[in-house]
């Protein structure tokens, strides 16, 4: 098959490409960003088919190498998929456009005016594993907010990746965008990604996005800034006063809508006034939908064909039709697990107690909790962003599903007339 033509330039040299752009685009205006947004968006539709082409070969290889159906389900594209995320561009269109907010003003004693102005951040580094989908959902968040962009997908989804870069840059050909401002590094050498890590003259911040091992190569090793984005170990706690039909309908939802996504429920924390009540219908429910179960002693003497949990049952994510069942025997005990256990993702208590759910959302430290809800909402395009470029579990800048804001900085502008200090 045909794939984007390899780009002669170094890594460095394509960072100092996005940063020319990037100055070029930061003084475009909101229409012609969203113009240029509906114009990838056309022709990312349009050339679906080369898209599915490219990403057969890294299904293909994907199979060959042995990964696990929900890393393959990461990697698949379709033709829904691949309009879904171009209409995610043009939702992004319809949002505001941050830049160029006044966030204060005021105005000195001796009569400097005084401006905190939000502009971008600059030039984005994205690094991240087999979402092909990430690859336009990144690039649309920072043309839209003014920022030029570095990607850096993962090998398993390096076809997917360049036919998709290579569509966008035709587009960006017919717009007021430069294509230097979306760069991808087409290495899958390791030296590409660490020299990525260094470039603090040319990259204002990097974004990792997929597992930890890469997220913690990042933060470990980058001297550019980091955005943190991470995994989701995300918690239910059905509470003792928790409503069974709505506990059992949230549990469902949050574990096999999606189960290979970060806001994906991985680990039930049952008090055990409930767990005496309703036992025999969360056991019948988790059947009915091929749920397996890993739980603690009390579940596995109680439920059938409950395995024995282990350490790395409450610490790491499934991705899969499988649960961590704990039961606890009160709201403090729920809280001492997720913060030993939780990854500050999304964390959600079921319960009708109004008290009970204050003190919850209170105690527990994460990016987004919830009160007898899902924790699937923990998206940009759930919660009205449009695409997200991530989801933020530092408390540093930008907390949650990132969306516009999220790459924007602020700038002080003074207006003076001859003051001096």
């Amino acid at each position: 098959m045909t794939l984007v033509k390899e780009r002669p330039e170094t890594v460095e040299e394509q960072a100092i490409l996005a940063k020319k752009a990037a100055k070029k685009l930061s003084a475009l205006t909101t229409e012609d960003k969203n113009e240029a947004l509906h114009i990838i968006a056309d022709e990312l539709i349009q050339d679906y088919k080369y898209i599915l082409e490219a990403n057969r070969e890294d299904l293909k290889n994907g199979k060959e190498k042995g990964f696990e159906e929900a890393y393959m389900d990461r990697l698949a594209l379709s033709k829904e998929r691949i309009e879904d995320f171009a209409n995610g561009l043009r939702e992004v269109a319809k949002l505001s456009d941050p830049t160029g907010d006044i966030l204060s003003e005021w105005t000195l004693e001796n009569g400097l005016n005084v401006k905190t102005v939000r502009v971008p951040l600059g030039v984005i580094g994205m690094i991240y594993e087999a979402r092909p989908n990430v690859t336009a959902d990144a690039t649309g968040l920072a043309l839209k907010s003014g920022n030029a962009i570095v990607l850096k997908g993962g090998s398993s989804a390096i076809f997917s990746n360049k036919a998709i870069v290579e569509v966008m840059h035709r587009a960006l050909e017919k717009t007021k965008i430069p294509k230097e401002a979306v760069q991808f590094i087409a290495s899958t050498e390791r030296e590409a990604t660490k020299q990525l890590f260094t470039m603090k003259e040319h990259i204002d911040v990097l974004i990792p996005r997929g597992g930890g091992s890469l997220i913690r190569a990042v933060v470990n090793n980058a001297t550019v800034p980091v955005l943190e984005t991470g995994v989701g170990n995300c918690h239910l706690y059905f509470d003792k006063d928790a409503d069974v039909n709505k506990a059992l309908s949230i549990l469902i939802n949050a574990k096999t809508d999606r189960p290979a996504v970060c806001n994906a429920a991985e680990t039930l924390l049952v008090h055990k006034d409930w767990l005496k009540e309703n036992h025999q219908v969360l056991q019948e429910t988790l059947e009915k939908n091929n749920i397996q179960i890993h739980g603690d002693d009390r579940i596995v003497q109680l439920m059938k064909g409950a395995a024995p949990a282990n350490e790395s049952d409450w610490e790491n994510e499934y991705l899969s039709l499988a649960i961590a069942i704990r039961v606890v025997d009160s709201l403090d005990e729920a809280v001492d697990h997720i913060d030993q256990y939780g990854t500050k993702h999304s964390e959600a208590i079921i319960t009708e107690n109004k008290e009970t759910a204050e003190a919850f959302m209170r105690l527990v430290d994460a990016a987004a909790l919830y009160h007898n809800a899902s924790t699937r909402f923990t998206d940009g395009g759930a919660l009205g962003f449009g695409a997200e470029i991530g989801i933020s579990t530092q408390k540093l800048h930008a907390r949650g599903p990132m969306g516009l804001p999220a790459l924007t900085t602020v700038k002080y502008m003074m207006l003076g007339n001859g003051q001096i200090r």
